[in-house]
């Protein structure tokens, strides 16, 4: 007997019909006498039509209290469907309880449509599970210190099953979403694009957080943290395929570097089109600069990715960083009417328009060239490079938004990701 996690996402829950075949699939796992705890998702469509009336009635400014009700309002959407699938499971004959992640319970700071699980009580959880029970936990929340929900952010499902499967030192987490596993790239873009049969840690670590939508990164965080075995399927093929097929379709995360990962030196390419450049130029070049701009900027609870700093001239030089979009105006108000007096910078400037391309692998660590020849695809196809970050198995560029497309197209192409590798173990 295995504990097992499963996770699914809003459009696997998005209708009645639907809740009633991932009940059916729970079941079946269960009767194959794995314990099981589910996390879903609201169904699809339901958190956002609770943040678009919350939007109807917000005030001009909204302050702190204002995000305390919207995440007690968003965290009803995984309720209902927490519920849903608890009813529907007993419709099967399988004993079942919900619980809210206040009641697990699911302990977070207090950072409001933004917060972190910080522990996890399992007693209840455990205790249900011994009981025979297929335990439902909501996603996507939990409760701080002082007993207020908190939500995790978007894609925060994710997260919160891989912190479940790690508290309870499940033996495998599994991801069911409406694509069948990790691909090379988005297949909606590239159409060439083929699914990976594994893929590591590292490599969707990157993948996550240069854009991958595929899993939030926070997620992949906590599975690489504590060890927990990840695969990424789909809850469209049949209910009742066979579980040993099942259990090894999609795409399993892996800890292990085998020799076939090391033939791959690029498995992917990841691109993010809600990011925002902001520049603070005529900054004073002096110690400490960068705290000043970027440290008001993250009491702001924004998150910085990419940062440039310019060669010094004449004793000024200019700063530039990326945001994420939904952040970009809160940041250039912030560095206009709090910063940029302090420091007496020249001007604030901000291109919302951008988008960042990245290629990921760990093969890049043992081949050279590889970051050259990203840069010459991408002169060959007329687009210029605004900014570049690295990591020893990624390399990204912030380039011009309108070009996203034609840049991810003709990297896949240039790194042969289209084609089928001699060794067919990293793919299926």
């Amino acid at each position: 007997m295995a504990l097992i996690v499963h996770k699914y996402g809003g459009t696997s829950m998005g209708s009645t019909e639907r809740i009633r075949n991932v009940a059916k699939r729970v079941a079946k796992w269960a009767r194959a006498g794995h314990q099981m705890v589910v996390v879903p998702s609201a169904m699809s469509g339901e958190t956002n039509r609770l943040l678009g009336l919350a939007k109807e009635l917000s005030p001009s400014r909204p302050a702190d209290a204002y995000h305390r009700e919207l995440d007690a309002l968003a965290a009803t959407g995984e309720q209902a469907s927490s519920a849903l699938l608890a009813i529907a499971l007993q419709a099967e004959g399988m004993p079942s309880v919900s619980y809210a992640g206040w009641q697990v319970a699911i302990k977070t700071n207090s950072a409001h449509t933004k917060a972190r699980i910080e522990s996890i009580d399992d007693s209840k959880v455990r205790a249900d599970l011994q009981a025979g029970k297929v335990v439902i936990i909501t996603g996507f929340q939990g409760v701080d210190e002082g007993g207020n929900i908190t939500t995790l952010g978007r894609g925060g499902s994710d997260t919160s099953a891989v912190a479940i499967a790690a508290a309870l030192k499940a033996h495998e987490c599994l991801i069911y979403t409406d694509v069948d596993g990790v691909y090379t790239t988005d297949p909606r873009v590239v159409p060439e694009a083929r699914r990976l049969h594994t893929v590591s840690f590292e490599e969707m670590l990157e993948m996550a957080s240069m854009g991958s939508k595929v899993l939030q990164i926070r997620s992949v965080e906590f599975a690489g943290k504590y060890k927990v075995p990840l695969r990424v399927l789909s809850s469209f093929t049949e209910w009742d395929i066979d579980i040993n097929e099942e259990a090894k379709s999609g795409t399993l995360i892996s800890f292990e570097e085998d020799e076939n990962m090391e033939q791959a030196i690029v498995s992917g390419i990841a691109f993010n089109r809600d990011e925002a450049k902001i520049s603070v130029l005529g900054v004073p070049d002096t110690p400490g600069i960068a705290y000043q701009i970027l440290g008001a900027v993250a009491d702001a609870n924004i998150e910085v990715d990419v940062i440039i700093q310019n060669i010094s001239k004449e004793g000024k030089t200019d700063f530039s960083f990326t945001v994420h979009r939904n952040d970009y105006a809160k940041a250039i108000d912030l560095l206009k009417t709090q910063v940029l007096p302090k420091l007496g910078a020249q001007e604030v400037t901000g291109d919302a328009k951008i988008c960042k391309v990245s290629i990921v692998g760990i093969g890049m660590r043992s081949h050279v060239g590889i970051a050259s020849k990203m840069f010459r695809v991408l002169s060959e196809e007329g687009i210029n490079i605004q900014m570049i970050s690295t990591s020893e198995i990624k390399t990204s560029v912030v380039i011009d938004e309108k070009y996203m497309e034609l840049a991810v197209r003709a990297l896949h192409k240039a790194f042969d990701l289209d084609q089928i590798p001699a060794d067919s173990a990293r793919q299926s």
